[in-house]
Formats: C-alpha cells, sequence, structure tokens
C-alpha cells in the first residue's frame, strides 16, 4: 500500500489528530495546487485542480498542525463528492 493509500484510509476514518501537512499530501498527490486566497485570506488556504477545475478550501489551523474535525469531514465529503476517493 502506498504513502497516498495510507493516508487515504486514516483520512476515511476520521481520526481527531489528523494534519493539515496530512491533508496538503492527499491533495498534491491528487492534482491539485495550492493557492492563497489573497491578502486577508488569513489562514484559508484554496487547492485547485487545474483539470476539472475543483476546488477545496482549507482553514489550515493554527499554532499547531492538527485539523478540526468538521473540517477533515469536509475534505472526506469533498473528495468522495468529487470522485477522488471511494
Amino acid at each position: 500500500m502506498s504513502k497516498e493509500e495510507k493516508l487515504i484510509e486514516r483520512l476515511k476514518s476520521l481520526p481527531l489528530d489528523f494534519t493539515f501537512s496530512e491533508a496538503r499530501t492527499i491533495l498534491t498527490r491528487l492534482g491539485y495546487e495550492e493557492k492563497q486566497k489573497g491578502k486577508t485570506s488569513g489562514s484559508r488556504l484554496m487547492f485547485i485542480r487545474q483539470k476539472d477545475n475543483h476546488k477545496i478550501l482549507l482553514h489550515k489551523p493554527h499554532p499547531g498542525d492538527i485539523m478540526k474535525l468538521y473540517s477533515v469531514k469536509d475534505l472526506l465529503n469533498s473528495l468522495k463528492g468529487n470522485g477522488d476517493i471511494k
């Protein structure tokens, strides 16, 4: 099982310690590019995949790296809804 597959399985289990770094790794490997939303975006980061213009907005947690459970659920639902994962 590849690192990407392991991370996706971890995401599906909705762990309470899922990190933004792990989410970034999954999205990058699925072809998304990270874009800052602008000067006033704060911790909001947009991930865009050029081939289908699919966008995912994530809040980068601070001061740590652990995402809130609702953000992990949103990410999982978005990836499932777009057919990126089963």
